[in-house]
């Protein structure tokens, strides 16, 4: 494994939980503790004994596209019903982000509902216009710093990392390091998306970072889209959605991700003979961070609480960390002594420190992939 490495991190700010997923700055309960279903957090349920109890009658949650190679899901998962003895079953799991909004709408008070998301921000700042999602703080609501969450608490982002280039060196004679490499005649149907920037946040938040690479900016995504065309008319874009699969067959050898999954195609696949080379491309360099949110009418309100409580624990941010997702959590956990710092030190570092598009510039962007996609892979 190779991984395109300089200076500087992300450095956000947090607070811990104790252990058990107690805080040590809970709350009294209020005299008359709210229903699972209309708690705010965890002290209006009557505080995280109160809620887990609830939680674990309930006896199960439902969610919705979490791959168990996406950003440690498997670990979380696999953590949060041994600790609670709750199931977890994942819908949907290779689902997209616009999938899972799909699903609140339509499911409305269904019991199969998915009890909670985890979205690209953009597709949460959408599913809370709708009146999708249900508000809840969790109980280190205020170390999320303000850029990373709802001001109404209807969702929060939990984890985040950087657009990267993934490449099959075995497939592959000399791995891209940048977007512009990506127009190399060497490369013609092997470079891959996520998905269809339109449903995908991964694929739509690789369009953004070809737009930094192509002087364009958070106010000005059509040079990422003109970028794809480009790719497109040369016959170096595959249209194949990559996924563990493509990868592992060769039909995606070279896959625009997040670098906490490329860099687990590295670990993981290198034991099926994929020699898997990740860059951070200096070029476009951009960040950003997947949200957690309850669904309003989630069918396991208790559970679906609980839930985010545990990824926004040090125990679910560690589980992060160790899957190469950067906690939102992380620089305050470092501080308190809470934070794995052996897996924070398998992290790739990147140039500068990041920048994040405002709510009016994801909006207009959104808006511009929405319409002109179609067009760009028109192209000819």
């Amino acid at each position: 494994m190779t991984t395109s490495r300089a200076r500087a991190g992300i450095a956000l700010a947090c607070s811990a939980l104790v252990a058990l997923g107690l805080s040590a700055c809970e709350h009294a309960p209020p005299a008359k503790p709210q229903k699972p279903s209309t708690a705010t957090s965890a002290a209006n349920a009557g505080g995280m004994r109160a809620l887990t109890a609830a939680a674990r009658h309930e006896g199960r949650l439902t969610a919705i596209a979490l791959p168990h190679d996406w950003a440690n899901y498997g670990g979380l998962i696999q953590g949060f019903e041994k600790k609670y003895g709750i199931k977890v079953t994942v819908e949907d799991p290779q689902g997209h982000s616009e999938d899972e909004i799909d699903a609140l709408r339509k499911s409305g008070n269904k019991p199969t509902a998915p009890d909670v998301v985890d979205v690209g921000d953009t597709f949460a700042r959408s599913a809370a216009q709708q009146n999708l999602l249900a508000p809840y703080k969790v109980a280190d609501y205020d170390s999320i710093p303000e850029s990373q969450k709802d001001s109404e608490a209807r969702w929060s982002n939990n984890y985040g990392g950087y657009i990267s280039i993934g490449c099959d060196a075995n497939r592959v004679k000399t791995c891209p390091q940048t977007f512009a490499d990506l127009l190399k005649p060497a490369y013609r149907g092997k470079v891959a998306l996520e998905g269809d920037p339109r449903r995908s946040a991964t694929a739509f938040d690789s369009v953004y970072a070809a737009a930094l690479a192509n002087n364009g900016s958070f106010d000005n995504i059509q040079p990422g889209l003109d970028f794809f065309a480009e790719l497109k008319k040369i016959g170096n874009f595959n249209p194949l959605s990559s996924s563990t699969t493509s990868v592992v067959d060769g039909r995606t050898p070279i896959s625009i991700n997040w670098d906490y999954i490329n860099l687990h195609y590295a670990d993981q696949l290198g034991r099926k003979g994929v020699d898997w080379q990740v860059a951070i491309p200096f070029d476009g360099s951009f960040a950003q961070y997947f949200a957690l949110a309850v669904n309003k009418n989630a069918p396991h309100p208790a559970a679906a609480r609980l839930w985010l409580e545990y990824l926004f624990s040090p125990e679910g941010q560690n589980l992060r960390l160790r899957g190469y997702a950067r906690p939102v959590l992380m620089e305050v956990m470092r501080q308190n002594g809470t934070l794995d710092t052996a897996a924070a030190a398998r992290l790739p570092t990147v140039e500068g420190t990041p920048q994040f598009p405002t709510d009016a510039q994801l909006e207009k962007a959104r808006n511009t992939v929405d319409q002109g996609w179609a067009k760009t892979m028109s192209k000819r």
